[in-house]
């Protein structure tokens, strides 16, 4: 991993500096965007099959570019999205921190990787971490709307794709391009590094990456938090060919990833592995009626051991996982602009080891699905998208009585969206979806101790098929200095599936007591009606131009309640948010702050605690010294200035975490194109 650092560095030294600028990568899906102008919408490459402008969706998706990745750090996708309304992060460990929208986690969120399963088993558990690192994203997209019927009934709460390079999408225009990037952490003592190559050789086009992280258990307002470590590193080879005919490419790639992180209310660390490989292609079939055919693929062997402190392992988990996609895309014929067709299948095999295998014994999950997706144009002001799918879950498991079952699902799931222009930059969205989702292998077949989150937790075999119905508006104001994105939406859950704590505490053979005096909190997985409403919003104001630069004032707000139909509140559900700041953007110098008020959470779930609201500060400045070498930049990234306690109200583990105080990071890049 060092000699991969190395030899990346020696190759950017190596090149001529008139080269280095910024890069302009194309993603998977996407348009190359290296002519693309600066204030233009990006595409979203998540929100359709054929890709769309983030300003032509009914909802409103969120896209985070590499170089708030690079500011934001942290190991976690949670981490990368930290600033985007309506998201917030699980925030049980350095290394497992999943993304929440709008107030859903875990099988309401879908995490993939271009478009591809995550394959891990971040869903069984909050302390499990997911084999995607923001160092090797290019991007990451937020979607939601009628675009998540593409990704499956796991997808109730939106998508969150990491987009790389990895199997290039574009031919590329020059021989190389390449970017190597690091830093360091004052609150955690922590360095990291990446490289980044892409090149073209004929008609093929290379791809290769390598990353590593190395933190230490970082500081608090309270001290240091123990057992916050992470280590991580990652590395992946792939390229694609592009036959000359059409816009047909064929390309595969080859990653791994490994990490090792504590569990801060714990003494225990896991150590996880994953290697995977995927598959990418694109056939240009000539013209009429349809127009491509892409064929997509992942297969991935995950495993993480949780281990003590000495080493010893006492639980392993294993998941290995196919995943499939194919999607004809056709043609336009008449008002129907965009229409694809699209089928998908993944297999899952979970088994656990040691600890962990009474929790939950293996199982065995088929999933088939057919999908529909079609963008239709009605005069130049109203544009419709609608989406359905049918999916058949088949899930074989153990569930607490011991016997063998086996579960079988066919949510069926549709969604219509409208975008009506105004003209002058105003835009109104409105969408409605019926969404299905089949229970999880936790929720079905859990029979057990899980220590991370210190739970005894007992699925229930007989649950049904959950179902939100929701109704989202969204408004759109793009005119001249201003701009402002919001939206707001209400859900109705019809069985609505959520582990219930009981008050009671059990040790790791199951005898329970009520209240107090054992290690585990009884948790059952139960299911009602539930009821999720909310609002958020970003608004920016550009304040004067000058010939170097510009300085805009930006705020963002988000706000979610979510209660249950005979009385009582949704547990581990984040606080409102309120922010702002101002931040300058220049030829040769960036910089800006952030002050956000994060509220109080006192609408908690049944033995759940409270969390005090806090205020955090957040600043950044950037500097590109060199005229014709504006690819070296030099960033001071500032967290947690206010050195606030923080703490996550929607974590296990809230009430013995507290998250990183003060820090001042440290980020050089360097970057060609």
């Amino acid at each position: 991993m060092h000699k991969a650092l190395f030899y990346g560095a020696v190759g950017l030294a190596s090149l001529p500096l008139p080269a280095l600028a910024r890069p302009a990568v194309a993603t998977a899906d996407a348009p190359d965007r290296s002519a693309q102008p600066a204030d233009e919408a990006p595409i979203i490459v998540t929100a359709a099959p054929y890709g769309l402008g983030r300003d032509n969706t009914s909802a409103i998706s969120a896209h985070v570019d590499r170089d708030q990745i690079l500011h934001n750090g942290g190991a976690t996708l949670a981490d990368a999205l930290a600033n985007v309304p309506g998201i917030s992060g699980s925030g049980f460990a350095s290394g497992a921190s999943r993304p929440i929208i709008r107030g859903m986690d875990s099988t309401r969120v879908r995490l993939v990787e271009d478009g591809l399963s995550a394959s891990d088993v971040s869903d069984v558990g909050p302390d499990h971490g997911t084999p995607i690192d923001p160092l090797a994203a290019r991007s990451i997209e937020v979607v939601r709307g009628a675009a998540t019927l593409r990704y499956g009934s796991q997808a109730i709460g939106g998508v969150v794709n990491a987009i790389n390079n990895r199997v290039p999408a574009t031919l590329g225009a020059r021989a190389f391009s390449g970017e190597l990037t690091g830093s360091y952490d004052s609150a955690s003592d922590g360095f990291e590094g990446a490289v980044l190559a892409d090149a073209r050789a004929g008609d093929f086009a290379l791809h290769a990456d390598a990353f590593y992280r190395h933190a230490d258990d970082y500081s608090t307002p309270l001290g240091t938090q123990a057992n916050s470590f992470f280590r991580g590193s990652g590395q992946s080879i792939g390229g694609s060919w592009f036959p000359g005919a059409g816009d047909s490419r064929f390309g595969a790639a080859i990653q791994h990833y490994g990490a090792e992180y504590g569990i801060p209310s714990d003494d225990s660390y896991i150590d996880m592995r994953q290697t995977k490989f995927v598959t990418r292609s694109s056939i240009d079939l000539g013209g009429g009626a349809l127009e491509t055919l892409k064929l997509d693929g992942s297969y991935a062997d995950y495993r993480h051991h949780e281990r003590e402190p000495d080493g010893a392992i006492v639980a392993t988990f294993l998941n290995r996982e196919y995943d499939g996609r194919a999607e004809l895309l056709f043609a336009p014929l008449g008002a129907v602009e965009n229409s694809a067709l699209g089928v998908e299948a993944r297999r899952r095999r979970y088994s656990a080891l040691g600890e962990a295998s009474s929790y939950l014994l293996p199982t065995l999950t088929w999933t088939s699905a057919a999908y529909l997706f079609t963008n239709i144009a009605l005069g130049e002001k109203l544009t419709l998208e609608a989406s359905g799918r049918i999916e058949h879950v088949r899930l074989n498991g153990t569930p607490a009585s011991g016997i063998p079952a086996r579960r079988g699902y066919t949510p069926l799931s549709a969604a219509i969206g409208a975008l009506y222009s105004f003209g002058g930059g105003v835009k109104l969205g409105l969408t409605f979806s019926s969404t299905g989702r089949a229970p999880a292998i936790t929720e079905l077949f859990a029979r057990g101790s899980h220590d991370g989150p210190g739970t005894f937790e007992t699925g229930d075999p007989n649950l049904r098929t959950e179902r939100a119905n929701s109704l989202e508006a969204t408004l759109r104001i793009g005119r001249g200095r201003v701009r402002f994105e919001g939206s707001i939406y209400s859900s109705w859950f019809d069985n609505f599936i959520y582990g219930d704590l009981t008050g009671r505490t059990c040790d790791e053979d199951g005898d329970c007591i009520a209240g107090a005096g054992r290690e585990l909190r009884e948790l059952l997985y139960r299911q009602q009606g539930a009821h999720f409403r909310g609002l958020e919003g970003e608004a920016s104001i550009r304040l004067f131009d000058t010939r170097n630069g510009r300085l805009e004032a930006r705020a963002v707000a988000d706000y979610v309640r979510a209660t249950f139909a005979g009385g009582g509140n949704v547990p581990r559900i984040p606080p409102w948010r309120i922010g702002g700041g101002l931040h300058w953007q220049g030829s040769r110098l960036d910089a800006g702050f952030t002050f956000t008020r994060r509220g109080r959470q006192d609408d908690v779930g049944a033995f759940d605690t409270p969390t005090a609201g806090y205020d955090n500060l957040d600043a950044h400045v950037s500097l590109r010294p060199f005229a014709s070498h504006p690819g070296i930049e030099f960033s001071l990234v500032g967290r947690n200035l206010t050195d606030s306690v923080q703490r996550d109200a929607a974590a296990f583990n809230k009430d013995l975490v507290v998250s990183p105080g003060r820090s001042i990071r440290f980020v050089l890049t360097i970057a060609t194109s």
